[in-house]
């Protein structure tokens, strides 16, 4: 299939700048696949449409401040983006002007107490490694980094930045984008979620640059997905297990958390596999979904890996209508933006 397939035409000011006044009071667009039927909603109503006795399964992974910027030897500001730590202090990064940082370049990183320099020693497929003269720690990142917004945010992060790109479940540090679905989430929503006997279930998948990347090829088949690394627990896999067994229904919050669970799921042994891998899965059309049988997830961009994923899950032509109802109706998109629930 063609990526352009799934291309849809949004107006710009539907692309949300700044999150909505209050956590927890975006707009739901509900999606029946069975009935067909588009139902507009609200957060504050989501408990209402979900199935009783299910199992939720939420992504706990929590963004790095992991915008940072340097003065590179010949007195430029020079902007990265860290993704992931590497052996001896050396980081792996996305680099502005990337092909002018070349390796064996410096950088100085202004922190506080001390100046901290790194060098560009290697270059990859994924971008750029840099090693620091210092262990390089969170404290690193939360003194000096920016809230790395995607780049459809056209404006600066701000201190509200720092708690609204975060869900409220955060724990592990290690994503340089905000698993979105579940900023929706507020305290009082997950009260009411577990009151409807709704077992939460948390996963954590660090989400990584490819969530912004677009899709390079025309082809759905040439596309190759870039590489997350997630971690399952033994309590976790027991609850997605049981409800599998038990025929309970499976709600993914995310398409991270689609993406890690089905990834995980052993079909020989009928279970969630326990421990920390990697999944580079690009869910098309015809995929098996094994786990899944529910999902909330925002508005995705055009002829993205996302918008296929949500597409293949729900049939394109009912995302279609969804996003044209959406666009019709002036819902907010993207990572600020508004909510869809897929039963």
């Amino acid at each position: 299939m063609d990526i352009k397939e799934f291309s849809f035409n949004l107006p710009p000011h539907l692309i949300a700048q700044y999150p909505s006044d209050k956590r927890g009071e975006s707009r739901l667009l509900v999606v029946e696949r069975k009935t067909q039927n588009l139902i507009d909603s609200s957060i504050t109503d989501l408990t209402s449409f979900l199935p009783q006795d299910a199992v939720m399964v939420i992504n706990d992974s929590k963004v790095r401040k992991a915008r940072v910027y340097g003065i590179s030897d010949t007195g430029s500001k020079v902007e990265f983006l860290f993704l992931s730590p590497l052996a001896d202090n050396s980081w792996l990064v996305m680099v502005s002007k990337s092909k002018r940082q070349r390796i064996g370049k410096s950088y100085t990183f202004s922190h506080p107490t001390k100046d901290i320099v790194g060098t560009i020693i290697d270059e990859t497929v994924d971008g750029k490694v840099i090693s620091f003269n210092t262990y390089v720690d969170e404290s690193f990142f939360d003194t000096i980094g920016h809230v790395p917004l995607p780049p459809y945010i056209k404006r600066e992060d701000v201190f509200e930045d720092e708690s609204r790109y975060q869900t409220i479940y955060a724990a592990t540090s290690g994503s340089v984008a905000a698993p979105t679905a579940g900023l929706h989430f507020t305290h009082e929503v997950l009260e009411s979620i577990k009151k409807k006997n709704i077992t939460l279930a948390p996963v954590t998948l660090h989400v990584g640059p490819g969530t912004f990347l677009p899709v390079r090829s025309s082809s759905l088949e040439e596309h190759v997905m870039h590489k997350e690394y997630y971690e399952i627990s033994e309590q976790t896999s027991k609850i997605v297990t049981l409800a599998k067994k038990e025929k309970r229904p499976v709600i993914a919050v995310g398409t991270t958390s689609v993406r890690t669970i089905e990834s995980a799921w052993d079909n020989e042994k009928k279970e969630l596999t326990v421990g920390k891998n990697s999944t580079n899965l690009f869910i098309t059309p015809h995929f098996q979904f094994k786990v899944v049988d529910h999902l909330m997830t925002n508005f995705h961009t055009p002829e993205s890996t996302l918008l296929v994923l949500v597409s293949s899950f729900a049939s394109k032509e009912m995302i279609e209508k969804a996003y044209q109802h959406a666009v019709e109706k002036e819902y907010r998109f993207f990572s600020y933006g508004d909510a869809m629930l897929i039963l």
